[in-house]
């Protein structure tokens, strides 16, 4: 059906900057909200930040200024730049899509299988 595979998580010192991408394939007619989670240990999944099919952005408080989310529509593909990174934003961050299928013209709620972020001080 749908696959959403993250890239681009790694280790990086306080202050300095990553970029996730996220690519969507599969049975895809459209993607409605394009978005991504973090979870961190003992902590439950939030959303860090998400884009509509009208381009209209969501950001947690706790990442606004920092983070920069944007999609290509024709590609199917998210991106999320973050810059000065906390040892806060240390997370397993997941890729979340709700995509509206062709075979069934159904919107779904999708999920990647995450990638780890690690910010240390």
């Amino acid at each position: 059906q749908v696959q959403l595979v993250e890239s681009g998580g790694g280790l990086v010192t306080a202050g300095g900057s990553l970029r996730l991408s996220c690519a969507a394939s599969g049975s895809i007619f459209k993607i409605n909200v394009f978005g991504w989670y973090r979870q961190a240990p003992g902590k439950e999944r939030e959303l860090v930040a998400a884009i509509s099919s009208t381009d209209n952005s969501y950001y947690a408080d706790s990442v606004k200024g920092r983070f920069t989310i944007s999609r290509d529509k024709a590609k199917n593909t998210l991106t999320l730049q973050m810059n000065s990174l906390e040892p806060e934003d240390t997370a397993i961050y997941y890729c979340w899509g709700h995509i509206v299928l062709i075979t069934t013209g159904l919107g779904e709620e999708y999920w990647g299988q995450g990638t780890q972020v690690t910010v240390s001080s």
